[in-house]
């Protein structure tokens, strides 16, 4: 047994460091993108657009069973897909407005949202222990914001709309899935590719709408600049939306194999990873005031989590 449970540790830790390599990776490349396109809404739709090649063939081969919808289970999905599509579009919008250690200390404020939304729609009370950890979360928030050598008003609305989308997420999935099967072979991550597939729909139309077709001639002018080649360009757009869906992917398989205080410790320590990657990457300095104020709200965030779980284990 303990061969088992030492192989159950080991799959353990690739899930995790596949998910930070992956998660890293997104958010340096994406970054990169970012930097020579301004166009967050067409990157974020070919991002998007990526995990349809991924699990498509997968459905088509067998290799994975294929999810069987109606179309009025669609249509429950569909506020499920907006949020989804707000979450990643805003984190999108945000990497590209400001630094992306900005744009991760603002995500840190989430719980917050959460808090605000499953008591407004669930009408859900939690104990005081989670409240007050919400005070440090705030506090570091603020204080980072005030000494971020980066911070633009857009950066912080777009981050903001991220955990807002995150949020509300979390609370209509709750609403539309608690108890009820949907649909047939619908698991968490053909749910995740179901909701990839509709929120690449939704995009299209409101990528062309805001940006139009104006990245591709942005595209031609960095080649022509000589910054990128062809390929290269290209290149860095497939690796940030291949990476977007791996680490997604490798998420959900950590989240099922670790109890939940593992995994909000491995969210919390992800962020200070791609924190510090991306200013050893991207050379963007931090402040003291930034440092100290993402470092309390970090572990307000970590703080949070655990008197979470310990709410859910007293209910228990």
């Amino acid at each position: 047994d303990s061969s088992s449970s030492l192989i159950a540790t080991l799959q353990v830790g690739i899930y995790f460091a596949l998910w930070y390599l992956f998660n890293i990776a997104y958010n340096i490349y994406n970054k990169q993108a970012l930097n020579v396109l301004d166009y967050p809404w067409t990157v974020a739709t070919i991002q998007m657009a990526t995990g349809i090649l991924y699990f498509v063939p997968l459905w088509i081969l067998g290799l994975r069973k294929a999810p069987k919808l109606s179309a009025s289970e669609i249509k429950t999905l569909i506020p499920i897909a907006l949020c989804h599509t707000g979450v990643h579009v805003g984190a999108v919008i945000a990497l590209g407005a400001g630094a992306v250690s900005f744009a991760h200390i603002v995500k840190a404020s989430e719980p917050v949202v959460t808090c605000g939304l499953n008591y407004a729609f669930l009408g859900q009370v939690l104990p005081t222990s989670v409240y007050l950890t919400l005070l440090p979360i705030i506090g570091g928030v603020a204080i980072a914001s005030m000494k971020e050598l980066s911070f633009t008003f857009l950066a912080l609305a777009s981050a903001m709309l991220s955990n807002v989308s995150s949020s509300a997420r979390g609370v209509l999935s709750k609403k539309t899935m608690s108890g009820k099967q949907i649909g047939e072979n619908l698991d968490a991550q053909n749910l995740y590719a179901v909701l990839t597939a509709m929120s690449t729909l939704i995009l299209i139309p409101l990528m062309l709408s805001i940006e139009g077709l104006g990245m591709f001639s942005a595209f031609k002018d960095v080649v022509a600049s000589g910054e990128f080649t062809n390929k290269g360009l290209a290149l860095l757009l497939a690796l940030g939306g291949i990476s977007y869906y791996a680490y997604n992917e490798v998420a959900f398989l950590a989240l099922g194999k670790v109890n939940p205080v593992t995994h909000a410790v491995g969210n919390t320590i992800k962020r200070v990873v791609i924190i510090v990657a991306s200013v050893v990457a991207f050379k963007t300095p931090m402040s003291t005031g930034s440092i100290i104020g993402s470092s309390i709200a970090i572990a307000g965030t970590l703080l949070y989590s655990l008197a979470m779980n310990a709410s859910k284990k007293e209910k228990k």
